[in-house]
């Protein structure tokens, strides 16, 4: 009986050496729905945490403390017949080795968030298999997480994981959706969707791009532990890329996906660098994103 007793706890406690791919907190807003059992709210989270934070999106082995970190938040805008319209956003953060900062990766809004769900529905995802759109949508977004945190470590790791997201683009479109769900997953109707983001990331025209965001991680925040100047010159030296992509097809979303969620960064990075690194990357910057122009004039600021 001792022996069984050993044994039961050496198996859990190797298993909790070994974790699911994902540590995501998941908030909603129903301030805007007026008339329904914010019940419904509460155990749709529930579901989605569960869903989201359970299930193996890969085959790889994770410790619990290389999970990724991430978030996503609905904000419900109405609730009609049991279809859900929102607002959605996805944050993902990435470790910077021998310090305790977290560096965004991923943070993308979806206006055309929209699923039918009743209370207690079961979310179950079947490989190259469309069930429902919520579970759709949610597996998209796990996998692009996943998909940006490799290209962060590796060069081009995330292929795998985005190319799940193409297939679950492609079982979408041929699935037969009411059009308020079908909307984002569809090819030409929007620059900015689901279908044209995961088209970028797997065109060969943005290979480049995609191995800038790897040596922007591991040989620019990275190397910035050990020296500063030489991982800022790095980023300063590869930014480039990101004017060469944008200036290939301006209309692409995939340049404005990355400042979305490395902007502030950005200038927190170069509000220390030389006057040719800030001159450089403010110009560069604005030259790809003039919207945020009181956030880039930060860069030329005297400390």
């Amino acid at each position: 009986m001792r022996k069984l007793k050993i044994i039961i706890a050496l198996i859990c406690a190797c298993a909790s050496l070994y974790a699911q791919e994902l540590k995501c907190t998941v908030n909603i807003n129903s301030d805007q729905v007026q008339g329904t059992n914010k019940s419904i709210f509460n155990t749709l989270k529930q579901s989605i945490e569960e869903y989201v934070n359970t299930l193996r999106w890969t085959n790889m082995t994770f410790q619990e403390k290389e999970r990724i970190e991430c978030s996503m938040l609905l904000v419900v805008k109405s609730v009609q017949d049991n279809m859900f319209t929102c607002e959605f956003t996805c944050q993902s953060r990435r470790p910077i080795f021998g310090t305790s900062y977290s560096s965004p990766v991923l943070n993308f809004k979806d206006d055309n968030f929209v699923f039918t769900y009743q209370e207690h529905d079961r979310l179950d995802f079947q490989q190259n298999t469309f069930t429902t759109n919520l579970t759709a949508l949610l597996a998209y977004y796990c996998y692009l997480i996943i998909g940006h945190d490799m290209d962060s470590f590796s060069k081009l790791g995330g292929t795998p994981y985005f190319q799940a997201c193409e297939n679950i683009v492609t079982a979408a479109q041929s699935a037969s959706l009411e059009n308020a769900e079908a909307s984002g997953w569809k090819a030409f109707e929007s620059n900015r969707n689901r279908y044209a983001l995961i088209n970028n990331l797997m065109d060969e025209a943005f290979k480049k791009y995609r191995i800038f965001c790897y040596d922007y991680h591991r040989h620019g925040l990275d190397e910035m532990v050990n020296n500063v100047a030489n991982g800022r010159a790095r980023i300063a030296k590869d930014i480039k890329v990101l004017k060469e992509a944008y200036s290939a097809r301006p209309a692409t979303y995939v340049v404005n996906a990355f400042l979305d969620a490395k902007s502030d960064e950005l200038i927190n990075i170069f509000q220390g660098g030389t006057s040719e690194e800030k001159k450089m990357v403010y110009d560069l910057l604005m030259d790809i994103d003039p919207t945020r122009q009181n956030q880039y004039d930060r860069i030329k600021a005297e400390n």
